[in-house]
This record gives C-alpha cells, structure tokens and sequence, in this order.
C-alpha cells in the first residue's frame, strides 16, 4: 500500500523527521511517500495558519490522491482533515486524531504534552472536535520561547519529561501524547522516564492508516461525509478545480447509492 504522509508545514526536515520515524513503524509492503507543503508557513502554531495549512492540504490530495491508498495529514491540530474525508475516496487520517484515539485504547485519561503555549488553544480546539473532552485529563506546554522548532525536542527533552510527569502526578494523566511534529521521535527516547504510556503521533497515524487500508472500507454516498455534488470554481490550482467539478465523481456516488 501507498501512504501519503503530507506535512502541511513548509519545512522539509520535519518531512525528514516524520518519515525516518514513520518509516520503522511501517509494515513490510507499505510504502510512505512524502509531500511537504510548497506554500504556507514553517510551522503551524494558530487558528489562522491552520486554516491556511488546511487548504494546502486539499490541494496537495488534489494532486495526488488517485495515486495513493491513504494520506495522513501530518500536523497535530488536523488541519483539513475533515474537509478532506469529504472530498476524496480514500481514507486521511489525522495526525491528532490518531494518536488521541490510540492513547484512549492504552487506558482512561491522556493529557497533551507540546512544546509552545501557543499551541494549547488550537489543540483544545482539536480535541473538542473529535469529542474527546472527557478523555483528555489536561494540556501542559512549555512556557519559555523556542529558538530552533526543528531542534526542539533536543533542546528542552528535560523540561518535556518534567511536563509528562507534572500531567501523570497532579492531572491524573494515564496515557501522555507528545503533540507537535517536532516531538516526533521523542516518546522513544523519554518513555522509561514516564511512569505510563507515550504515544508517538506518526507511529499512531502510520499504524491507523495501515489499518484502514487493510479493512477495504468504502467511501460514504450518503450523509454528512458522503462526496458534494459537483461545482464551478474559480482561481483554485488546476487538480482541486478538476477535482470539485467532477462530473464522474458524481456518477460514482449514484451508481453506488443505486447499484
């Protein structure tokens, strides 16, 4: 099978970090193939760069989604993610999502653990999306400013493992998500240091995307994620205009609503 795993950030080395991690976690046969945002901003860090990020999500599936059997989009808040199972046939996976879900299988309450306190409302925002409140004990950032995003997790290991053990000790925490793709890596490095479970973000989306794949799952024809109907638009990249105004997505959706 063939993963896109599309960073909606700019910078390729978090593109280099994510696949050097996602790639040991893949299983034989799979194939990850990288794509990194060709627009937007280094980092996703607010509303509104999400929602910038979120439509270069849209067009990078665009161009490349009949060529894949499942794309992950690699940003913790989901960027496009929604707006993305409604558009195309196969199955995305969120990076947040995944590893919030996979974190609830691991035991009861998972806190959020990250890097920048800017982040913490847009993540609060993202777990209320997947209706994961109650699940979610708390959201713990670091609170000094970050010099290299890349370098991150290097610099301020320490001061994370503080944060995990902060969430497990006074928010009752029994499973830590490292959030942020520039943690990618670490809950293998600082796991023997936390009393429970880590969750790595890109192994949990490689994991779940492997898992829908394998399940041959088909698209919705009918309710709230079934395809919209073809439409006219204007000044979109030439692949999401095709892609929007499809004539023979719609026909697809009517043969399988009336076989």
């Amino acid at each position: 099978m063939r993963i896109l795993l599309l960073n909606p950030n700019t910078t390729v080395a978090m593109t280099d970090r994510m696949m050097a991690v996602a790639s040991q976690a893949a299983q034989p046969g799979t194939e990850l193939v990288p794509a990194t945002a060709p627009r937007g901003v280094p980092y996703i860090a607010s509303r509104s760069e999400a929602q910038i990020g979120g439509a270069v999500v849209l067009e990078m599936l665009a161009e490349r989604h009949r060529s894949i059997d499942a794309a992950i989009a690699a940003a913790f808040g989901d960027p496009g993610l929604m707006a993305a199972r409604e558009l195309f046939d196969v199955p995305v996976v969120g990076m947040a999502e995944a590893a919030m879900l996979t974190a609830c299988m691991l035991g009861g309450r998972f806190s959020i653990v990250s890097f920048s306190p800017t982040l913490a409302p847009w993540f609060k925002e993202c777990v209320e999306m997947h209706k994961l409140t109650e699940r979610c004990a708390s959201i713990r950032t670091l609170t000094g400013p970050v010099e290299d995003v890349v370098a991150v997790q290097e610099q301020k290991e320490d001061l994370l493992v503080e944060l995990c053990l902060k969430a497990v000790e006074e928010d009752g925490a029994e499973i830590i998500v490292l959030a942020g793709a520039p943690l990618v890596g670490l809950a293998s490095r600082i796991k023997n240091r936390v009393p429970v479970p880590v969750v790595d973000q890109i192994i949990a989306a490689v994991k779940q995307a492997e898992t829908l794949v394998g399940m041959s799952v088909r698209s919705a024809s009918v309710g709230s994620f079934s395809r919209p109907g073809p439409k006219a638009s204007i000044g979109l990249p030439e692949a999401l205009c095709g892609w929007i105004g499809n004539d023979e997505r719609r026909a697809v959706q009517l043969d399988l609503v009336n076989p």
